[in-house]
């Protein structure tokens, strides 16, 4: 692995389940996106397969990749899932020097 990134036991059975439906098992493939109004956040965005990236995690059946010139991006962060009656979402830690977003599926730099 390139990467030090961790995933929580309910986010790799989330990632298994949608990997399965999206017909690549046991494969998925994560992102970080900017807003859309150039504030500076970058959110998670999970697709099913390997895209062009990089491994940057494996556990329970699930591999994780990322685009390679994100690596120093998730370097330590970990990934988690959470689901109630109204649904559920991932959630992504938040990197030092950084502000998590209120829904927890991203975070914006914080400048020093």
């Amino acid at each position: 692995m390139a990467c030090n990134f961790a995933i929580s036991q309910p986010a790799a059975a989330e990632l298994i389940r949608q990997s399965a439906f999206g017909g690549t098992p046991g494969e998925m493939y994560i992102d970080l996106v900017p807003d859309g109004f150039d504030e500076g956040w970058l959110f998670i965005r999970l697709r099913c397969g390997k895209e062009e990236g990089s491994p940057i995690a494996r556990t329970d059946g699930i591999t994780l990749f990322a685009p390679s010139d994100q690596l120093s991006l998730l370097e330590g962060l970990s990934l988690d899932y959470y689901g109630d009656l109204s649904g559920g979402g991932f959630m992504i830690s938040t990197p030092e020097g950084a502000q998590r977003s209120t829904c927890g599926s991203g975070f914006k730099m914080i400048a020093k």
